[in-house]
C-alpha cells in the first residue's frame, strides 16, 4: 500500500505542483502524503502563475506550495515516485539508483507519455498540460485507491 507518494518534475512550479493537487483532490480522505519536487527546483517559488490560473479554473487551489528540491532522503521516504519525463527517470536515478523499482512516469497507464513542461509558454500549453496531468493522474487512481 502507498502510503507516501512524490511528484517530479523539473523546476517544481508548474507539473508537479498541479499533479499534487490533483492527486491529493482524487485521493482525497485517503490519509496519503502526496508531495512534489524538482530536479531543478527554483526553491521557494510559488507555482508559477499561469499553471496556478488553469488550475484554479478547475476548481482547485495550491496557493501554500512552495517550490523543493528533490534529494536522496526525499526518494528513500516515498512508496512511489511518479515523474513528469524519462530525463526526470534518469535524474533520479543518478541520485538514488535503488529506488528506481518504485519510479514511474505519471503517465505510464496512458502508453507511457510523457508530460511537456509549458514553462514561459501560452496559456494554451498551460492548458494542454493539465489536461495530460489530469488523464495521468485519472489513470492512476484505480492503483491507489
Amino acid at each position: 500500500m502507498f502510503k507516501n507518494i512524490l511528484i517530479v518534475c523539473v523546476g517544481n512550479i508548474c507539473r508537479s505542483p498541479a499533479a499534487e493537487a490533483l492527486l491529493a483532490h482524487g485521493l482525497q480522505g485517503k490519509g496519503l502524503r502526496i508531495s512534489s519536487a524538482g530536479i531543478g527546483a527554483l526553491v521557494g517559488n510559488p507555482m508559477d502563475k499561469t499553471a496556478h490560473e488553469v488550475l484554479k479554473e478547475h476548481g482547485l487551489d495550491h496557493t501554500a506550495h512552495r517550490a523543493r528540491q528533490v534529494d536522496s532522503e526525499m526518494l528513500h521516504q516515498a512508496d512511489l515516485i511518479l515523474a513528469m519525463e524519462h530525463s526526470h527517470i534518469q535524474h533520479i536515478r543518478q541520485i538514488a539508483p535503488e529506488v528506481h523499482g518504485k519510479t514511474f512516469l505519471l503517465g505510464k497507464w496512458l502508453d507511457d507519455t510523457e508530460i511537456p513542461d509549458p514553462y514561459r509558454q501560452s496559456k494554451p500549453a498551460f492548458e494542454h498540460v493539465h489536461s495530460l496531468l489530469t488523464q495521468s493522474v485519472e489513470s492512476w487512481l484505480p492503483y491507489l485507491k
